[in-house]
This record gives structure tokens, C-alpha cells and sequence, in this order.
């Protein structure tokens, strides 16, 4: 499995219907996502996923030509988290992407990509999902890779969500305790062999494991929302100084952790601590106007805090697509993020109504690696 920083073919992502999650109208949320895809297509192109009835609206807002390089497929889901529904990708042992941008303003040439379909349950099942049905979503990874042309192992019956991973393309995966080791995934398994499958499917030697992910995250707590390799043998961490906040015991365990590991390849873990928001962000009685949730979903409550963390952002070829909160702390992850990418340029999109359904950018994307074409 590459890398986030390394090329891509495209990005996926999935448009915005659930009224549990994006409320009856879900019009301000379809801007939220138009913005995320028109920022991503400037370097790479961007498929997107909608219902068939929704995809001439989408269209429409997201501008599907060749000149926005954003295509639009008709494929069912029961919500909007393309990192976590859709395939895992991975590229042929050994191989090396060109350098430069590989974007390009048509379908990609998939050639040598093959697609993992995991389990995906809702982030728990029976024993904590977050909604009842969730066959659409189950069902997304394999029938994207089918629309592409793209060879798809089938990776049932282990539970697993892109978002619960992390990787440096070079043997290294990050995961959290806190979600892989949860009873709604695969409680039948061992820690070892947890690691054992992670490794065989994605080609890795080394999988660090750390305690937690961010407070009060409904995924129980992705690494994606928490840690986020930056490069080889680099990472950035979620952070906060204030000894008030249940995220400071969990950060410094995480730190704990990565000071004492090595990766795959025996080199110490360079971290960069990347700030939370200043204030915990809250759902207030206003945010809660709209929301329809079906029987058995997780509903959200006024003064609820929501798990909102800049580590959840996007690498495209040509930028980094990045989460805003309205916070004092938005300005400081700008510019450690720009000085962690010196070769990208660094976007800024108000991410409170993604936010809001239940993740954030990183949540909404999932990259889709560039491969060359080779025989055998």
C-alpha cells in the first residue's frame, strides 16, 4: 500500500443524502463537498459516487467536464465516507511511482492497481455501529473497482475501515488500539494476528500500534483523525498543552509510543505535534435543526463534542486539502502543515459542516494510488 504522498491516479469520494448525517436538506453539506472535490481536481481527478437520482444535480454543482476533471458515477451507499467504504489500493511489490503530477483531466489509466474490499460494518456492527443498514456501503468498495476495471481482492469477513489505517509505502502501518482492538471489528482475533493479516494484505513488515485516537470519536478513534505519516519515517500528531482536555493524556500516550518505536525499515519516528482546535467544537440546538435519524442510528445531541482534529486532512498531487474550524489554531496547522509539504500548496476549507455528519475531510477522500502499466 502506497503512501498518501505518493502519486495518485485519482481521489474518491462520495456524495453527500443521509439524513442522519447531512439532514433532510442536505444542500449546505453538498457545498462543503463541492468545495473538497473542485480543490482536490485541480491536481488529480475526483470520482465521485452518488445515487443515480442524484447524479445530474451533482453534476451540476460539482461542474463534471474535462475542464473540472470531476467524474460522477451512479453507485448506491448508505452514506458518505469514501476512505472507509471504499477499496483499499494497492500497487505491485517493490514498484515506484514517477515523479510529478499524474493527474489528468480524463479517466485514469488503472493499470497494475488492485483494490482490497474489506468488511465494513459501520464502525461496529450489533455491538456499537452507528447505523442499522449498512449493505450499500458494504457493497461500494467491490462495485467501484468493477465500474473501473480494477482487479479486487475480496478481503471478507475481516471488519475494517480505510480510516483505521495509515501507511508509509515502505513496509510501515499505524493503527490505534482503540478501534482495531474494539469488540464491533474482529473481537476473534489477537492483537499478533490483527497485525499478521494487516501485513499480508498490504504488503507491510510493521504494524506500530497506538493507544488512541482523538476524544470522542465515533469511529473509536481512527488513526487517520489522530497521526498521519507526512513522508517516510515522518509523522504529524495531534496535540494540546492543556492538561483540562482528555486529549492531552492520550496524545502524550501516542507520543509515549512513537519515541520508543522504529519503522520498518529501523529508523526512529520523527513526530511533529499539530494542534487541536483551541476549544473543544460542540453541536449546538441550531445545528441540530434538520437532522432525520432512522431506527437504531446514533444520534447527536445538543453540547455534544465533536471529534475535530486538522491531522484529518487530504494529500492530493498538488496540494493539501485542509480542514478549518474557525479557530485561533486554524492559522498554526496552515503553516506547520505547509512547512511539513514545502512542494505543495496548502488549502484551507471550513470543514464544520462535514464536521458536523460525523468526520472530516480525510474522512470524505480516499486516495487512489498511480501504478504503471506492466505485464505479468
Amino acid at each position: 500500500m502506497p503512501g498518501e504522498f505518493e502519486p495518485h491516479s485519482g481521489c474518491l469520494m462520495i456524495w453527500p443524502r443521509r439524513p442522519g448525517s447531512w439532514k433532510k436538506d442536505p444542500g449546505q453539506a453538498r457545498e462543503a463537498f463541492t468545495k473538497v472535490a473542485k480543490a482536490i481536481a485541480k491536481s488529480e481527478p475526483v470520482y465521485m459516487l452518488a445515487w443515480p437520482e442524484d447524479c445530474p444535480g451533482a453534476g451540476e454543482m460539482l461542474g463534471t467536464d474535462q475542464e473540472h476533471n470531476i467524474h460522477v458515477i451512479p453507485i448506491k451507499t448508505n452514506d458518505s465516507w469514501a476512505r472507509d467504504v471504499g477499496p483499499t489500493f494497492v500497487v505491485p511489490n517493490g514498484q515506484k511511482a514517477p515523479a510529478g503530477n499524474t493527474g489528468s483531466k480524463n479517466r485514469a489509466d488503472f493499470s497494475g492497481l488492485r483494490g482490497i474490499d474489506w468488511k465494513f460494518n459501520a464502525w461496529g456492527g450489533s455491538v456499537d455501529g452507528l447505523y442499522a443498514d449498512w449493505e450499500l456501503d458494504d457493497q461500494a468498495a467491490e462495485k467501484f473497482c468493477q465500474e473501473m476495471g480494477i482487479p479486487c481482492y475480496n478481503a471478507h469477513p475481516f471488519v475494517l475501515e480505510g480510516g483505521s489505517i495509515h501507511t508509509d509505502g515502505e513496509g510501515t502501518v499505524i493503527v490505534t488500539e482503540a478501534c482495531l482492538l474494539s469488540k464491533g471489528r474482529n473481537p476473534e482475533l489477537t492483537r499478533e494476528e490483527i497485525s499478521e493479516k494487516l501485513c499480508g494484505w498490504l504488503g507491510a513488515e510493521k504494524v506500530i500500534w497506538l493507544p488512541h485516537g482523538i476524544y470522542n470519536d465515533e469511529t473509536n478513534e481512527h488513526v487517520d483523525n489522530v497521526c498521519a505519516f507526512t513522508g517516510p519515517g515522518e509523522v504529524v500528531l495531534a496535540w494540546t498543552d492543556d492538561k483540562n482536555d482528555p486529549q492531552y493524556e492520550m496524545s502524550r500516550a501516542d507520543l509515549e509510543v512513537l519515541r520508543n518505536e522504529t519503522d520498518a525499515m529501523g529508523r526512529p519516528v520523527r513526530v511533529v505535534k499539530l494542534p487541536v482546535p483551541s476549544r473543544p467544537i460542540r453541536i449546538t440546538e441550531e445545528d441540530l435543526e434538520g437532522f432525520v435519524f432512522e431506527k437504531g442510528e446514533d444520534v447527536r445531541e445538543a453540547g455534544e463534542r465533536l471529534a475535530a482534529s486538522y491531522v484529518n486532512f487530504y494529500i492530493a498531487n498538488g496540494a493539501v486539502i485542509v480542514p478549518q474550524f474557525g479557530d485561533v489554531n486554524d492559522a498554526a496547522a496552515v503553516k506547520i502543515l505547509g512547512e511539513c509539504f514545502p512542494g505543495r500548496g496548502i488549502i484551507p476549507i471550513p470543514a464544520r459542516e462535514i464536521l458536523l455528519g460525523g468526520g472530516n475531510i480525510h474522512c470524505i477522500t480516499q486516495q487512489i494510488p498511480y501504478a504503471e502499466r506492466r505485464s505479468g
